[in-house]
């Protein structure tokens, strides 16, 4: 492949080592297993609920919180640990991330009642956001050229596969009831893939951090802390709670904070060291990037959220029954996703743009489905719509966050690859409480599914339309 989606070729002196070069053969295997347990623990956790309810006779606000904790710690980590790998070395950061979470795992497995569980929950989400920046800063400084271009189609098709498949192997976790541990096998099973995982880290991956290395910037770190969990917590909250005073009080907040760390970072960037460096969004690929990534993310979350609701409560589906269904993605993003980067080097930013189309062409396949068929008829009138979702989520995934980070400068990738993963987390968050008032409102589940739907597919033609903003060809590599 001769091109990728790239804003400006990395100066020669920070050119990366080929795969083939000693140091990273063994550098995928590890880091998309890290990404794969992330991915997994985001989405298993869903199937779970009802056991660990029953289990640890935990009540609704309990709950809430074993999926809340997680990412809210998250979210709220990701740009610190970009910017603490890019001080004390990735690799570093990462196998500390990495032991936490599998520490965390064994934590939830063995939890003893639900407050343990929301403790555990917390630390897991902790270890994951001192590892998501790391994987993508890696890969942005390990690799070069078309392999460069091959890795991120890889992490994006292992992102993916956690997500879709999360649902369907935790359901068959659940109903196998391993040694009898139930709903812990979810968590308990990233015990020997962590610790594996671990000890391979120091021979597999190398060692990289920015040249100069920039200070922890204590006041950006508390006030991005601060910010984004006064904006993630009410978004994950409200809606359960009939969005009491204090979730706007904390949303207020949240954005005076967030005008606070900006104009801190600038000010920083002039006289010291900046958490984020704001010379980022002068480059045209970053900060459209960017904006593409908030509206997929603002619909990929909320979407697997409502299908499986539609699934469970108006199909009747148990989860193993509705996590098959959702193979349907599977089959179409496994088609494309293991080629996007084949895509991207032909089209540019049109690939991003057609994989837009084909979500919103299968979420209108959906819709007709439910409005043609009802909740009477046969529930994998769904599957051609989803097949088709799947083929589009595929093509873009990978190509979107490489033309993010492909034009980074390497001292700069781990906070770029903080941000971007921060932009996820929050975009996520925020979809999933916007679409749960039109899902919620809607007067049966036929029309609020069908609903749903529409409102993601207008999302998917915002993404196409953010598109056009990138640079319209690719970078020769």
């Amino acid at each position: 492949m001769s091109t990728a989606l790239r804003t400006r070729p990395a100066p020669a002196a920070a050119a990366a080592p080929e795969p083939s070069a000693p140091g990273t053969r063994g550098l995928l295997p590890i880091v998309l297993t890290a990404t794969f347990m992330t991915a997994l623990d985001v989405f298993v956790v869903n199937v779970a609920v009802p056991s660990v309810q029953a289990d640890l006779r935990a009540g609704p606000a309990a709950v809430q919180w074993v999926i809340a904790g997680f990412g809210l710690a998250l979210a709220a980590g990701l740009i610190t640990a970009g910017r603490l790998g890019d001080r004390y070395g990735r690799r570093r950061v990462f196998a500390l991330g990495l032991g936490l979470f599998t520490l965390a795992s064994a934590g939830c497995g063995l939890a003893p009642t639900a407050a343990a569980l929301i403790g555990a929950r917390v630390a897991q989400g902790v270890g994951a956001a001192l590892m998501g920046p790391q994987v993508l800063a890696i890969l942005r400084t390990a690799f070069s050229g078309a392999a460069q271009a091959r890795a991120f189609a890889m992490y994006g098709l292992t992102m993916g596969v956690g997500a879709v498949f999360g649902q369907l192997i935790g359901g068959a976790l659940i109903r196998a009831d391993l040694f009898g541990l139930d709903w812990r096998s979810c968590f308990l099973i990233n015990l020997p893939v962590g610790a594996a995982a671990l000890a391979l880290v120091r021979r597999c991956l190398p060692e990289s951090r920015a040249p100069r290395r920039p200070g922890l910037d204590p006041v950006g770190v508390l006030l991005v802390t601060v910010a984004l969990t006064g904006l993630v917590l009410p978004l994950i909250q409200g809606r359960e709670q009939g969005w009491p005073l204090w979730t706007w009080l904390c949303l207020t907040g949240s954005v005076a904070l967030l005008a606070g760390f900006t104009v801190h970072q600038h000010r920083s960037g002039a006289t010291g060291s900046p958490l984020v460096d704001t010379r980022l969004f002068r480059d045209r690929a970053f900060a459209a990037g960017l904006l593409a990534q908030l509206a997929f993310w603002l619909g990929q979350a909320s979407f697997f959220l409502v299908l499986a609701l539609h699934l469970q409560l108006g199909r009747g589906l148990d989860a193993l029954g509705a996590g098959l269904v959702f193979t349907a993605i599977g089959l179409g993003y496994l088609l494309t996703s293991t080629t996007a980067h084949r895509f991207a080097a032909r089209l540019g930013r049109q690939a991003i743009a057609l994989g837009g189309l084909l979500m919103a062409t299968g979420l209108g396949l959906l819709g007709l489905a439910v409005y043609g068929a009802g909740t009477a008829g046969s529930v994998w009138w769904l599957a051609p719509g989803l097949f088709v979702d799947g083929l589009g989520m595929g093509l873009v995934i990978a190509p979107v966050t490489s033309v993010v980070l492909a034009g980074v400068e390497p001292r700069l990738a781990g906070s770029a690859a903080g941000l971007l993963a921060t932009v996820q987390q929050v975009a996520g968050a925020l979809g999933i409480a916007l679409i749960g008032i039109v899902y919620y409102g809607a007067a049966d589940q036929m029309s609020a599914f069908g609903r749903c739907v529409a409102v993601l597919a207008v999302l998917e033609l915002l993404l196409v339309g953010l598109v056009q903003l990138l640079p319209r060809r690719a970078a020769q590599h």
